[in-house]
């Protein structure tokens, strides 16, 4: 008995599953040991969605053309809104792309606890990496329709010998990329752990990305406002981001340093409440499920 009790207590655990009870007890080094997990994931992702449909991902290219299609005739030819001496199907589509990166990485991530509910109640892993794959799974909707933008881009430069281009601001774009995807990742996080009690939640996110998506300069662009307006369209963090990658690609767009300064400060206190909201959620909300 005794050589046995030796045994156990020089037995060295690999791994030690704790509770965690603290606000900032956040594990975030689990992470990167599960990155095997991870990618597994964003696999799972990206075949789950289109596994039963006809087109496949080809949706990533029909969508995103047919909304340009419909903004073309009804704000630009109907409504008569100025795009600034952009052809209106860059300035529409290249305000789109971002605007479904975010939306995406929003709404699924906002899914997060309810989808994943009996996956979660059979084996451990970090929580944080099933939003986190939604954010990465996003990424590769958002590199093909910017693809196509790209191409369209170069369709106009070509035959039209137009003045539009990227410029040196295309440098930054996966900084902007990176900023649109963390505000939707903190978001998301906040909307996935209040809607495990307020189920009602995930209606009026779809509702409140329409709203939202007015509220941008996707379909006009800022200097289409007036001035006593502006302010509130500004106060909006994703705008100076739409501002500034539309005018990295087309070189049109209104922003300034400090406006994307806001918008990456915004974007890093979401992202920090939506952590702390999220790992403190993780011990109980399995009994509310």
């Amino acid at each position: 008995m005794q050589q046995n009790s030796a045994n156990t207590d020089t037995e060295e655990w690999t791994l030690v599953i704790e509770p965690k009870s603290a606000w900032f007890d956040l594990h975030l080094g689990d992470l990167w040991k599960y990155r095997d997990l991870l990618s597994l994931f964003v696999k799972r992702d990206f075949i789950s969605i289109y596994k039963q449909t006809i087109l496949g991902p080809l949706w990533y290219i029909i969508n995103p053309l047919l909304t340009t299609f419909v903004f073309t005739i009804i704000f630009n030819r109907v409504v008569k809104i100025p795009t600034d001496e952009v052809p209106p199907a860059l300035f529409y589509l290249s305000g789109l792309v971002i605007w479904n990166y975010f939306s995406t990485c929003l709404i699924n991530t906002s899914n997060t606890l309810t989808e994943n509910a009996d996956l979660f109640g059979k084996v451990y892993f970090p929580r944080m990496i099933v939003p986190i794959s939604s954010i990465i799974s996003a990424l590769i909707k958002f590199g093909i329709q910017l693809a196509i933008l790209l191409v369209i881009l170069g369709y106009y430069i070509y035959y039209f010998n137009s003045n539009i281009g990227v410029n040196s601001y295309i440098f930054f774009l996966p900084i902007l990329v990176s900023i649109i995807g963390a505000l939707g990742l903190g978001w998301g996080l906040i909307v996935s752990t209040l809607t495990i009690k307020y189920r009602d939640l995930s209606f009026l996110v779809s509702f409140g990305l329409q709203l939202l998506m007015y509220a941008t300069p996707i379909i006009y662009p800022l200097s289409f406002i007036e001035a006593r307006y502006k302010i509130l369209i500004l106060i909006n963090p994703i705008t100076p981001i739409v501002e500034m990658f539309r005018y990295s690609l087309v070189g049109q767009g209104e922003f300034n340093v400090w406006q994307v300064g806001y918008s990456i400060v915004f974007t890093c206190i979401s992202l920090f409440i939506g952590i702390l909201i999220f790992n403190k959620s993780e011990k109980s909300y399995m009994d509310i499920v």
